[in-house]
């Protein structure tokens, strides 16, 4: 049974973006396995603390990530 896991910064998304999220990779899941598979397709959120979260050796920040998805250079 598929289980999808989805790892994210804390406090970038609120729990209506979650729930798309999880609708829509089900969906999307479903779409490649058949909808007799929708009611065994797990999707898992896994929250990270801002600033544990590191790339390119940088610790990267809640934030960072909303100024990143406005469109705005993160520091």
């Amino acid at each position: 049974m598929p289980l999808i896991e989805v790892h994210l910064i804390e406090k970038v998304f609120d729990p209506e973006q979650k729930r798309q999220i999880i609708q829509k990779l089900t969906d999307a899941m479903v779409s490649i396995e058949g909808e007799n598979m929708r009611g065994v397709t797990w999707v898992k959120i896994s929250e990270v603390a801002s600033g544990e979260w590191g790339i390119g050796g940088k610790p990267l920040t809640t934030e960072a990530v909303k100024e990143l998805a406005a469109g705005r250079r993160a520091a």
